[in-house]
């Protein structure tokens, strides 16, 4: 995807405020997001197949983490949306007991680090779509997902 020169980047931006649109946090990451329906998600997760069953996938760049860890790019996007790093943590991960990490000693770099470094560490699924990011299989955020989505 090519990326657009900054001065056509803030005539976008322009543009759309001026048409009344929703930015998310800032013009750059709305810009960014604007249009992108991406799913990064684990296909062995029986969770993340029922769920990606139930708010369907047509339209979506689909991502399974085992082969392709989620990029630094948009790990960035998402937790600019999300809040934090910590927020996209899986928790639950079985390697954090086998490693012996504890969390609540991670700072939000070391957080990102770890998720970039074992798939695993990334809640999931992780639904991109136009300006917003959901992660995780809770009853809530599958019920936003499908609701941004219209199903």
């Amino acid at each position: 995807m090519q990326r657009k020169s900054l001065l056509a980047r803030d005539a976008d931006i322009i543009a759309m405020i001026e048409q009344g649109s929703r930015l998310v946090q800032s013009p750059t990451f709305a810009m960014d997001l604007k249009f992108m329906r991406r799913i990064y998600y684990l296909s062995t997760c029986d969770t993340c197949r029922r769920i990606m069953k139930e708010t369907g996938t047509e339209g979506f760049e689909l991502f399974d983490i085992k082969k392709e860890n989620i990029s630094a790019s948009d790990l960035d996007l998402a937790k600019e949306s999300i809040g934090s790093y910590e927020n996209l943590f899986n928790k639950r991960a079985q390697k954090l007991k086998k490693n012996g990490i504890d969390l609540t000693t991670k700072s939000e770099n070391e957080m990102r680090t770890l998720i970039l470094g074992e798939y695993s560490f990334l809640k999931r699924p992780v639904y991109f779509i136009d300006h917003e990011v959901f992660a995780g299989n809770s009853t809530a955020t599958v019920s936003a997902i499908k609701e941004q989505l219209g199903v």
